[in-house]
């Protein structure tokens, strides 16, 4: 699968985050060493941006749209993003755990080795996403679109799936220990052989242990 990268990151200037928010759009920008938790961004757009050790933790981020943006060792975690959109943009050592992307739209983005539990995808749309040695642990999908998405090395414990189909997609290098999902939603979907033990219980089949 080929994902886009963000474009257009060289000649950036450095920028406050703080110093920006009453303007609706900043484009070629650089955000580095920033602590702004609990901050509100509404109505704004980051274009060509690139994000380094920021600390956004329980922000509240409503119909924002990030296209072409990196982020290195940025801490999101609980935060909310409400109507939001990202699109060719790539997340690095980052934390999102615990941030809720219900009904968000997503496209082109690659997670790596980023902390992604307990994060919140319900009704999202996902397109041409990779999470890469990362981890999902308790993560929520229901009713959440996915089109071209890949898992590599990925830790879904006791993920959640509910009407979201995984047919044709790659668990075979992942975690899924205690995943509640549907038959259906499982079904057709690429699993390695001990992998399908923890899936029995779909069949209610038990194993007998000697």
């Amino acid at each position: 699968m080929k994902i886009q990268k963000p474009q257009k990151l060289e000649n950036l200037e450095e920028k406050e985050l703080s110093e920006i928010l009453e303007i609706e759009k900043i484009r070629y920008a650089y955000f580095q060493n920033q602590k702004c938790d609990e901050i509100k961004i509404w109505d704004f757009q980051f274009e060509y941006c690139k994000f380094h050790t920021i600390s956004m933790q329980k922000a509240k981020i409503e119909k924002v749209t990030f296209r072409d943006v990196l982020f290195e060792n940025c801490n999101f975690s609980n935060s909310d993003f409400v109507e939001c959109s990202f699109i060719r943009c790539e997340f690095k050592n980052c934390k999102i755990s615990g941030c809720n992307f219900s009904e968000n739209g997503l496209y082109h983005i690659s997670f790596v080795e980023t902390n992604a539990n307990y994060i919140n995808l319900a009704m999202a749309t996902l397109e041409n996403l990779k999470w890469n040695n990362s981890q999902m642990r308790n993560s929520y999908f229901q009713e959440t679109k996915i089109r071209n998405i890949a898992f590599e090395q990925v830790d879904l414990t006791q993920a959640q799936f509910s009407k979201t189909s995984l047919k044709g997609i790659d668990l075979s290098t992942c975690k899924i220990e205690g995943i509640a999902i549907s038959l259906e939603d499982i079904k057709g979907a690429i699993v390695e052989e001990l992998q399908a033990m923890d899936l029995l219980y779909l069949l209610g089949v038990t194993l007998k242990k000697e």
